[in-house]
C-alpha cells in the first residue's frame, strides 16, 4: 500500500477549516455577537454628528476636536481602572455597568446646554466606554471555546464592522429630526444591548465548580512573561496607530490635499477599508484555528504595512483606493488571530481583567500618537513620510511576531 504523502493530513485539515462550519456557536457568544451589533450600531449613529453638534454651541473646530478627543482619552485614563473592577465583580456586571454610563452620558449629551455640558457627558462616556470595551474581550475569551477563538474572534469583528456601517447611514438620517436625535438613539441601543446581555447571557462559568464561582485572576507580570502577549502589545500599538488613528484623522486629509478632493473620497477610502476588511474576516478566524496564529499575524502585518505606505505615495484617487482597500484586507488577516492569541494566552480558566486594560491601553496610545506623528510628518517632510513611517510601524511589528512561539495547541485527537 502506498503511504499517503507527509503533508497530506495537514493539508486536510486546513482544507478543512476553510470549509463553513457546521458546528453552530455556543448561545453565549451569539448574545454577545447581538451585542456587539448593537454597540457599534449606536456609536455609528453619533459619529458624523458630533462635531457638528459641538459647533452649535458657537466654538471652532479645534474645540468640536476635543470633544472627540476627550471621549479617547477617559478610555485610556479609565482602562486600568476597568481591569481591576473586571477582578472584583466579574465581566458582565462590569459589561453592563459601562454600557449603562454610556448611555446615561449620551442620552445627557442631547440635553447639554452648553460647550462644557457636552465635553463633560462625552468625557463620561469614554470611562463607561473602555468598562464595557475590556469586560466584552474578557467575556469573549472565556467563552470562545478554544479551538475556534480565532472563528469567534472574526465574527465578534464583523458584528461590529456591520455595526459601524449601518450606523452613520442611519444617524444621517435621523440627524434630518435634529442634531440631538441620534443621540437619544445611541442611548436607547446601548441600553437594549445592556438588557440583551443580562437577561440573555449564562450566569455560569465555564470550568470546574471552584472556578465558577470565582476564576483566578492572571496578573500582568504572568502575561509579560510570554513572548505571544509581548507581540501582541506590538502589533496591538501599531493597529491602534495605522488603523484607528492615521486610517481616521490623516487619510481625509491626503485626500483633500493630494486629490483636492472632498469628504466623499475620504469617505469612499474608509468605505474600500472596510470592503476589505470584511471580506478577509470571512475567512480569516478559521485559518487562525488551523494554520495558528503567527502565520496570520505576520502575513496580515506585511500586507496592512505595505499597502499603507503604498496610500502615501498614490498619485491617482484609483490607486489610492486600491491601497485602503488592500490595507483593510490586511487588517482582517491579521484581527481575529490577535485576539485569539491574546485569548490563548490568558485561557479560559481565569480572568484576564487587568491584562486585557494594558493590551486596550496600548492601543489607544497607539491612535493617539500615530495621528501626531504623521502630521508632523506630513506639514515637514510630506505624505509619503507620514504614511511610510506608519506601514513601517506594522513591519516592525511583524518582525516580533517572526521571533514569537505559536500558541495554538493542536487539537487532540
Amino acid at each position: 500500500m502506498t503511504a499517503a504523502p507527509r503533508g497530506s493530513g495537514a493539508t486536510s485539515r486546513i482544507l478543512s477549516r476553510l470549509r463553513p462550519q457546521r458546528d453552530p456557536l455556543p448561545r453565549d457568544v451569539k448574545v454577545m455577537l447581538a451585542a456587539a451589533f448593537l454597540i457599534a450600531l449606536g456609536f455609528g449613529l453619533v459619529a458624523p454628528v458630533l462635531p457638528q453638534f459641538a459647533r452649535t454651541f458657537g466654538v471652532g473646530n479645534t474645540e468640536a476636536s476635543v470633544i472627540v478627543a476627550i471621549f479617547a482619552f477617559m478610555r485610556l485614563v479609565f482602562a486600568p481602572a476597568g481591569g481591576s473592577l473586571i477582578g472584583k465583580l466579574g465581566e458582565r456586571p462590569v459589561y453592563v455597568a459601562g454600557l449603562l454610563i454610556v448611555a446615561g452620558s449620551t442620552a445627557a449629551c442631547a440635553f447639554a446646554q452648553d460647550y462644557w455640558q457636552l465635553l463633560l457627558f462625552r468625557g463620561l462616556g469614554g470611562a463607561g466606554s473602555v468598562m464595557f470595551t475590556v469586560a466584552s474581550m474578557a467575556l469573549v475569551i472565556r467563552l470562545a471555546p478554544p479551538e475556534s477563538r480565532g472563528r469567534v474572534s472574526g465574527a465578534y469583528a464583523s458584528a461590529f464592522l456591520v455595526g459601524s456601517v449601518c450606523g452613520p447611514i442611519m444617524g444621517g438620517l435621523l440627524a434630518g429630526f435634529g442634531l440631538r436625535v441620534p443621540f437619544l438613539a445611541y442611548a436607547a441601543a446601548l441600553i437594549v444591548a445592556a438588557v440583551v446581555v443580562q437577561t440573555q447571557l449564562s450566569h455560569q462559568r465555564r470550568g470546574s465548580a471552584d472556578a465558577q464561582q470565582r476564576a483566578p485572576e492572571m496578573n500582568f507580570g504572568q502575561a509579560l512573561a510570554t513572548g505571544a502577549y509581548r507581540a501582541a502589545l506590538t502589533s496591538s500599538f501599531a493597529n491602534g496607530w495605522g488603523t484607528f488613528g492615521v486610517r481616521m484623522a490623516t487619510v481625509p486629509l491626503l485626500a483633500a490635499a493630494v486629490f483636492g478632493a472632498g469628504p466623499e473620497a475620504a469617505g469612499l477610502a474608509l468605505a474600500v477599508f472596510a470592503a476589505g476588511n470584511a471580506a478577509a474576516l470571512t475567512f480569516s478566524g478559521r485559518l487562525a484555528d488551523s494554520m495558528g496564529r503567527r502565520p496570520m499575524m505576520i502575513a496580515g502585518l506585511l500586507v496592512a504595512g505595505a499597502a499603507t505606505a503604498a496610500i502615501g505615495f498614490a498619485d491617482q484617487l484609483g490607486w489610492f483606493l486600491a491601497a485602503s482597500a488592500v490595507a483593510g484586507v490586511g487588517s482582517g488577516l491579521f484581527g481575529p488571530a490577535q485576539q485569539a492569541a491574546v485569548a490563548d494566552v490568558i485561557g479560559n480558566e481565569r480572568s484576564g481583567g487587568k491584562v486585557l486594560a494594558v493590551y486596550q491601553m496600548v492601543s489607544d496610545v497607539g491612535a493617539i500618537v500615530g495621528p501626531i506623528v504623521a502630521g508632523l510628518l506630513a506639514d515637514r517632510l510630506g505624505y509619503g513620510w507620514a504614511f511610510g513611517v506608519t506601514g513601517g510601524v506594522m513591519v516592525v511589528a511583524a518582525c516580533v511576531w517572526l521571533g514569537t512561539r505559536e500558541t495554538l495547541r493542536p487539537a487532540k485527537a
